[in-house]
């Protein structure tokens, strides 16, 4: 009985205009090797998603075709993306590691054809990048937290219905968070409940809540 392969999408990227388009080399060496190494390691490409002329520092949740390909990951069960190479994904190491946790926390498996094991692997480079982020990114929630609290003492705190930020300072800072990494309203209404944030009545933020928190 031959064994069923496992169902991914294929993306393929380049920086340049003058490199797009069908009579270019870039766009065929990158099906080719997607192609050869999906054939060899029993995976079926259900469709392939193509960003021309993008550039590999551009965030992946800002480019059109890679958003494309997310708002299908979110309709069916393919969770694995085969890129040729990491810096097909992204050229900027940054880029790469933030978008590679993205997909991860959405549980879709990034896969490089020409390294399969890149994203896997802890090198000491990608470990000291993830903790630089992280350092970066509670600096900047305590600092938001801290001129909430700022804002509310210099207002006297004169009565009427405190707004979300007022109120759940640290609510809102994490949907902000959420919301950089390119997460709808109603996925960052999920990811608040999973991480305990939930209304004075137990239940999660709706996603016209999540939308007023925002503004």
């Amino acid at each position: 009985m031959a064994k069923q392969r496992k169902s991914a999408f294929a993306y393929l990227r380049t920086s340049s205009a003058t490199n797009a388009g069908p009579d270019k080399d870039s766009d065929k060496r990158q099906r080719a090797a997607i192609a050869a190494f999906a054939k060899a390691n029993g995976y079926l490409i259900e469709d392939w998603f193509y960003d021309a002329a993008v550039s590999g520092a551009d965030p992946v949740v800002d480019r059109a075709g890679f958003k494309v390909m997310l708002d299908r990951i979110a309709a069916n069960g393919v969770r694995c993306i085969i890129v040729e190479s990491p810096d097909r994904f992204a050229r900027d190491l940054t880029v790469q590691l933030t978008g590679h946790d993205f997909l991860k926390s959405l549980g879709v498996t990034l896969i490089p054809a020409s390294a399969p094991d890149f994203f896997i692997e802890d090198t000491p480079t990608a470990v000291l990048v993830r903790q630089v982020l992280g350092a970066i990114a509670q600096f900047e929630k305590s600092s938001l937290v801290a001129k909430l609290k700022a804002a509310r003492e210099r207002s006297g705190n004169l009565g009427g219905r405190k707004s979300y930020a007022e109120a759940r300072p640290e609510v809102v800072a994490t949907a902000k968070e959420m919301q950089a990494q390119g997460m709808s309203f109603r996925k960052i209404s999920a990811a608040l409940a999973a991480q305990g944030h939930l209304t004075a009545t137990g239940k999660p933020y709706v996603a016209s809540a999540v939308q007023s928190m925002l503004r």
